[in-house]
């Protein structure tokens, strides 16, 4: 099922938590959804499961209003919120056919999905104890299970591998990428090294707005501007390689930071590779690194939300 966001609004006395923001998630796609704390993401995802009302705006599933069909449409989702809801004292097994049954999982197949939900979660160890006798990660295990207990077309994860291990976070990553061939799903996370490795699309909010939306390589292409290299030169005075390479057209700064090595920048959308190589030809210099400056996504995250 697509979700097609159209100018959503939401606020809280003066603070406009969510500010007019419109966007769409395609079936199949698992949408990244980044901001730092206060900016509007949880807000925005309670508005899609339809746990708290729309203020203006509209959310459409599959084509139909939230707002008209929400006690229908709320079926079709799954949601694992931030601060994973759990009754400590009922056991894991219990627990998920009570949430079975509150989805409207029919009773003849209430079993066959508790048996594999235990699976793909990986809780058949933990399966017959009190769910307050679990660690932090498998009770986030457990908050996975009952969102996808009755198997919904849509999945509304916010911070899904909060305290869990190196281990179990590889696990889930997997699990989340496997369901998101055939599911739409939006995940919020502040791990963005989990976003890169999960997610076909990244949106980043702040402020209540949509700062930026794309792919990570795309969204550190935009980012870029100028070209940054480390290179390592060597038979070349210092001097006489600060004026040569300062002096090329596409240069926009030299620094040396080092015994034969300079840090050097370009001006902006220019490339100053093939450049510095050339000069250092003409001039019998020996180049012995030349290193590109990757943008990562943090860098990316920091400059649009700082």
């Amino acid at each position: 099922m697509d979700i097609k966001i159209e100018k959503l609004t939401k606020t809280y006395g003066t603070q406009k938590a969510v500010n007019d923001i419109s966007f769409e998630v395609k079936t199949g796609e698992i949408l990244g959804f980044l901001g730092p704390n206060g900016a509007g993401k949880t807000t925005t995802m309670k508005m899609i499961t339809d746990y708290i009302a729309i203020e203006a705006g509209d959310i459409k599933i599959g084509g139909k209003s939230i707002t008209k069909e929400g006690d229908r449409l709320r079926r079709h989702i799954g949601y694992l919120p931030e601060h994973n809801p759990l009754y400590q004292d009922m056991a894991v097994l219990d627990y998920l056919e009570f949430s079975a049954a509150i989805q409207a999982v029919p009773q003849h197949l209430i079993p066959a999905r508790i048996r594999e939900m235990v699976k793909v979660c990986g809780l058949n160890a933990e399966k017959h104890k009190k769910i307050g006798e679990l660690s932090k990660g498998y009770r986030q295990r457990v908050g996975l299970a009952q969102a996808m207990i009755h198997d919904p077309e849509i999945l509304i994860l916010d911070e899904p591998t909060t305290g869990l291990d190196p281990n179990q976070i590889v696990e889930i990553r997997k699990l989340i990428k496997e369901i998101g061939k055939e599911k739409t799903v939006i995940l919020s996370t502040h791990i963005l090294s989990e976003v890169e490795a999960t997610c076909d699309r990244i949106l980043i909010i702040n402020k209540g707005r949509i700062v930026a939306d794309g792919t990570s390589e795309t969204l550190r292409k935009q980012s870029q501007g100028q070209e940054l290299v480390t290179v390592a030169i060597e038979d070349g005075k210092k001097e006489e390689v600060l004026k040569a390479i300062n002096g090329l057209s596409s240069v926009a700064s030299i620094e040396a930071t080092g015994p034969n090595h300079y840090e050097v920048q370009s001006k902006p959308d220019m490339s100053i590779k093939r450049a510095v190589f050339t000069a250092c030809v003409e001039n019998n210099w020996v180049i012995t690194e030349m290193t590109p400056h990757v943008t990562k996504l943090e860098d990316v995250f920091r400059e649009l939300t700082a």
